[in-house]
């Protein structure tokens, strides 16, 4: 069976891979929408976050012998209080300057965490076995799902979505709103709006360590894998909408769709496809798909 002259495996794989790459620009652009819309910081070290959480668990697996699911929690939870100790130590200072001071600083902090990674391993990838539970594929008869690849999307989904429902449905998510807008009125209830923005931060980058854990089985583990990534995850942001958690979720998802299918009908176009979009949605909409206009 044909569609438009493709066969269909052909087709299904790549929609497969778009979705998965789909996944990670949702997972990384919810976190850097989570920093901006509650903090107002462009996190520009995010990509270095996302190849910690890579390096982290291929390391916790190759020296101290850990499981693949021990480092899916552990090497997040260290990239979050990575984040923490950045925040309370450098960003704090620059939440009322103007957005470029903490763009240059986060900047920074991406230089000198992939120059310390490139130091001890190079540029060259290291490879990272997929978990014996999820190696194999499964024969869906229009096309061979391969069962890692599955497990990314479907974690991608739930982890991306139940981060939406805390922080637009729930009372912890309110407070976080709140704090970042009018934040001595909440600390009046007794809230610690402080502590709350440093976790806030340490959340936002953690997911994007998530989500290296993710990937590293699928790409080789190097310092430059989040600099490679970090470019079109902005854009993804931009139209889904700056600060926009549905927003970077949707278009996440949707924009690895469409690169997938441009990889099949227009191979030499894919890697510009995000920002032909990107393009066009800033020409009809400048505050993006899901932002709202001042």
């Amino acid at each position: 069976m044909e569609i438009f002259g493709v066969p269909l495996p052909a087709m299904m794989s790549q929609l497969l891979l778009g979705l998965v790459n789909g996944s990670f620009y949702a997972m990384l652009s919810l976190g850097l929408a989570i920093i901006f819309g509650l903090l107002n910081v462009i996190n520009f070290s995010h990509g270095a976050m996302y190849m910690m959480g890579a390096f982290l668990a291929w390391m916790g697996m190759s020296y101290l012998g850990m499981s693949y699911w021990m480092m899916l929690i552990a090497a997040p939870v260290v990239v979050g209080i990575l984040g923490v100790v950045i925040e309370k130590t450098m960003l704090r200072w620059l939440y009322k300057l103007d957005h470029l001071y903490g763009l240059l600083l986060t900047f920074g902090i991406t230089l000198v965490v992939e120059g310390i990674f490139r130091s001890f391993y190079g540029v060259s990838g290291q490879p990272f076995d997929t978990p014996e539970q999820l190696q194999g594929a499964t024969d869906l008869g229009f096309m061979i799902l391969p069962n890692y690849r599955a497990w990314v999307v479907v974690a991608s989904l739930v982890v991306c979505f139940a981060t939406w429902f805390v922080i637009e449905k729930t009372r912890l998510g309110a407070y976080l709103r709140a704090g970042t807008e009018n934040p001595k009125l909440v600390e009046a209830f007794g809230i610690n709006v402080p502590l709350m923005v440093t976790l806030t931060y340490g959340f936002g980058v953690a997911l994007a360590g998530f989500a290296g854990v993710l990937a590293a089985p699928i790409i080789q583990v190097s310092p430059l894998m989040g600099s490679n990534l970090i470019i079109v995850v902005f854009a993804v942001v931009v139209i889904g909408g700056m600060g926009s958690i549905l927003g970077s979720i949707v278009t996440g998802l949707g924009l690895g769709v469409i690169e997938g299918l441009t990889r099949v009908f227009y191979p030499e176009f894919s890697s510009t496809v995000v920002f032909l979009v990107m393009v066009i949605v800033l020409l009809l909409r400048p505050a993006g798909l899901f932002g709202k206009e001042k």
